[in-house]
């Protein structure tokens, strides 16, 4: 029974995980807003990623992009990011971090709060002024004891002035801010980075129902900018947060059922092991298989017999399998709940269903020709077997 066991609970653990999988992406991208649109550099096609997802890097994006696409109509706010990791510093305290070059729009459109002090604003934002927003749980590594506005942290040994602390936010499907710097993106640029190009915008939408309209015009304006003609030359990639739900979906769903059908091999393998357990049982009681077909059993009883006894033997299997794949998973779910993340336990009554069902099917496949071996035997020479 071992492996079925271990089948039908590998089984419902992947299923299980992927559900939750599921769940983080559906809350993380709920978190962050129905009315959002992702612009990132680089061509894709409809149902793939773009390629600077891949870790490719492009430089088809400009700070003066954002600042195009901000003047559209319907638009709320535009945040252009440009990240970099870089040890950071406070006196005789340092860690190497994430440094997130952003727009003073920035709170507006992640819905991200500051708990002390200010955000930087559009003269600091265009002006590559030196000041620096810290993450709650970088502040608590630079500065665990004292108050951090008006001190001096350095990035890369560039020096900036603390003017405020954000909201602790907790880990999302794209990582946790707590622990980065945000300082103006022209100063990310110019004094971090060296670079001109920005790695994605957000676009926050004023209403749900606009955010097609608003998508066709920055792809519009964005083409009339690179100089563009052909939709399909584009450069860059526009997606809706309902699209990018669609992509991690569709790939977490192939994920799954990819990861479930390696794990149901050890079904088959189970399975093997009980055709042989029958197999021996047929030899180890011929006689007691004779003296039955002697007194007028059957074969249609003796195969019976053999089928129910295989099928009972899975069926246990099952339910133990089914025992231990709902507890890991549901383990699963409170270690990745207490790291933060918004992970639901989810196990379907269907997939119980198919699981046991699965469990007798693999008993009902591997005792038939156990069962077909005990009905066919003669009794005569079955009685006469030592």
């Amino acid at each position: 029974m071992l492996g079925i066991i271990i089948g039908i609970s590998s089984v419902i653990i992947i299923i299980s995980v992927g559900a939750g999988a599921q769940s983080l992406i559906t809350n993380s991208l709920k978190s962050m807003g129905t009315n959002l649109i992702g612009v990132l550099p680089g061509k894709s096609d409809d149902k793939g990623p773009p390629v600077s997802v891949l870790g490719i890097v492009i430089t088809t994006l400009t700070y003066d992009d954002a600042k195009a696409v901000a003047s559209l109509p319907h638009i709320v706010g535009v945040s252009a990011y440009s990240k970099g990791v870089g040890t950071i510093s406070a006196g005789n305290r340092s860690t190497d971090s994430t440094f997130n070059g952003i727009t003073a729009s920035y709170p507006k459109v992640e819905n991200h709060k500051v708990a002390l002090g200010r955000f930087l604003t559009s003269e600091e934002e265009t002006g590559a002024a030196k000041v620096a927003v810290l993450g709650a749980d970088i502040k608590e590594t630079l500065f665990p004891a004292t108050n951090p506005l008006g001190e001096k942290i350095k990035i890369k040994e560039e020096a900036f002035t603390v003017i405020g602390v954000m909201e602790r936010k907790g880990s999302s499907l794209v990582g946790s801010v707590d622990g980065q710097v945000f300082v103006p993106i022209t100063a990310a640029q110019k004094l971090l980075l060296g670079v001109h190009h920005i790695g994605f915008m957000r676009v926050k939408v004023d209403d749900e129902k606009n955010v097609t309209v608003v998508m066709n015009s920055v792809k519009q304006l964005l083409r009339y900018r690179h100089k563009i003609k052909d939709p399909a030359d584009d450069d860059f990639t526009v997606r809706s947060m309902s699209q990018a739900l669609d992509t991690f979906t569709a790939v977490t769903n192939a994920l799954t059922l990819f990861l479930a059908f390696i794990a149901a091999i050890s079904l088959i393998v189970g399975g093997i092991g009980i055709m042989n357990i029958m197999l021996m049982t047929v030899k180890e009681r011929t006689r007691e298989i004779g003296l039955r077909k002697a007194i007028g059993a059957t074969p249609s009883l003796i195969q019976n017999q053999f089928v129910v006894e295989s099928m009972v033997l899975t069926g246990i299997g099952g339910i133990f399998g089914m025992i231990i794949g709902v507890s890991m998973a549901y383990l699963i779910a409170v270690v990745a709940n207490q790291m933060g993340y918004a992970w639901d336990f989810i196990v379907t009554p269907a997939s119980l269903i198919v699981s046991f069902s699965v469990s007798l099917f693999v008993g009902l496949v591997f005792g038939l020709y156990p069962a077909r071996k005990a009905a066919r035997l003669n009794p005569i020479e079955a009685l006469r077997y030592e």
